[in-house]
């Protein structure tokens, strides 16, 4: 375990942010190393995953029940130097772990058509996700598992194994796409299916190293087969932190359906182009969304102990941080957005989509980043439901008059890109007003930190 309740703040952000960005980027390079293969099978095949990828987010929201939860309440035990009970969260979690896996697997097999048939523009677009889907659907399941390790590691203040972990199953994933999507070597391509089962290939053998890792070298927490029968109390207070983080996604998944919807009439091209623009955005969104998480087991660690002032600050240095990242992000998209775009495909109408929406949507990256820098803080203090209403609010703002605007003469896809951008703006003044009432509720008490830590730490 690292004890993070001492020391410099930004020094933990700092050494927590790094391996966890580089976790998170590599884990990113999935879905664009897919989107790089899948781009040379033409419009619909880029159309069909982008669609079947949006269902991601509901297997997020899931990893976020899970993850958060078990983060969360790692770290305020890891604060409390309480490892039976960080321990027992741990084995509880993969026993939630193995739950969600099999429920994604039923959904990704038997719901996910009546979804894509919903939000695809053509039946050529619906085939071409469910192919990718059905390869693709047990990797989203193993991912639980992933999490579940991966959550209670950096619930201890520990983020570099993960990434360890992460890299390798990447590199695997780049060596197997160009073989499974276009066969190389094999004369075999399987196209978007063989996308689906490189990625899928790629996480069991994440999930086989990081089981190794626990095995062989991780002390504060482990498995005991003792531990693995259901709790169902336990399992409450990790689904009483991570449910509202977890429909915090959901609603990110209802968001990204409803811009499907609207610019369905625009045809494969222009739903190819947003995706492709959307997964751009994800991978630019890293290095703030890196800080954030590192914010959360330094807040939730201090949480725990007491050091409700550590606690404050641990927010201020991350949004500092974060807002100073997303600034040269911004000036990136803004300037070098088709050049972005271009990596990944030559069809003039994607290119033109995908610019069109960065150059519009980064004008919300700095808010996005405080937005994240909240939603981390409301996890460390074990309240997630504020990170709920804030994502509903945008969700209200931006459904209603973006299905409406749909249905006007004259209607632009521009306009929706503008919509996203001001409601953002409207999210950060509800998570900033949320998270000042959450300190004001819960850092009540003085911290023993002020007669201890130097000004600065």
């Amino acid at each position: 375990m690292q004890d993070l309740t001492r020391g410099s703040i930004s020094g933990h952000i700092g050494r927590l942010a790094a391996p966890i960005a580089a976790g998170m980027i590599f884990q990113t390079l999935y879905y664009l190393v897919d989107l790089f293969f899948v781009a040379r099978l033409g419009d619909v095949a880029i159309a069909g995953v982008s669609a079947a990828g949006n269902v991601q987010f509901i297997v997020l929201a899931l990893t976020q029940i899970l993850g958060v939860g078990t983060m969360v309440l790692v770290s305020h035990a890891a604060g409390r130097r309480d490892q039976a009970d960080a321990n027992l969260v741990f084995n509880q979690s993969l026993l939630i772990a193995a739950l969600f896996a099999g429920i994604t697997l039923v959904a990704g097999f038997f719901l996910a058509r009546g979804y894509l048939s919903t939000i695809s523009a053509d039946a050529a677009t619906v085939e071409a996700g469910m192919t990718y889907l059905r390869w693709f659907t047990p990797g989203m399941a193993l991912q639980f598992a992933l999490v579940a390790l991966g959550s209670a590691l950096r619930g201890t203040g520990i983020a570099k194994p993960t990434m360890v972990v992460q890299v390798l199953t990447v590199i695997l994933n780049v060596a197997l796409a160009p073989i499974l999507i276009g066969g190389v070597g094999t004369g075999r391509p399987m196209g978007v299916a063989g996308a689906g089962l490189a990625s899928s290939i790629a996480i069991t053998a994440g999930v086989v190293m990081l089981f190794v890792y626990f095995e062989r070298l991780e002390k504060f927490v482990g498995f005991d087969a003792r531990l693995f029968r259901p709790r169902f109390d336990q399992w409450a207070r990790v689904f009483r932190i991570g449910l509202p983080a977890g429909g915090e996604f959901a609603l990110m998944f209802a968001y990204m359906a409803v811009i499907y919807w609207t610019i369905r009439g625009f045809g494969p091209e222009a739903q190819a182009g947003f995706g492709m623009g959307g997964r751009i955005m994800q991978a630019v969104f890293l290095p703030a969304m890196a800080i954030a998480f590192a914010a959360a087991p330094i807040a939730g660690q201090n949480f725990g102990a007491g050091h409700h002032d550590r606690t404050r600050r641990t927010f201020t240095t991350a949004a500092l941080l974060g807002t100073a990242v997303m600034l040269v992000l911004t000036i990136l998209c803004q300037f070098e957005a088709e050049r972005l775009v271009r990596v990944f495909t030559k069809e003039a109408a994607v290119i033109a989509v995908a610019a069109g929406f960065l150059h519009v949507i980064s004008w919300n990256f700095v808010a996005s980043g405080v937005i994240f820098t909240c939603s981390s803080m409301f996890q460390a203090l074990g309240n997630t439901m504020p990170s709920v209403i804030s994502s509903a609010t945008r969700l209200l703002t931006f459904a209603i008059p973006a299905m409406w605007l749909s249905t006007r003469p004259g209607f632009q896809i521009r306009q929706v890109w503008i919509l996203s951008v001001v409601t953002v703006a409207g999210q950060l003044c509800v998570s900033l007003l949320l998270l000042r009432r959450e300190f004001r509720r819960r850092l009540v008490q003085p911290s023993a930190e002020l007669a201890t830590t130097p000004a600065g730490a």
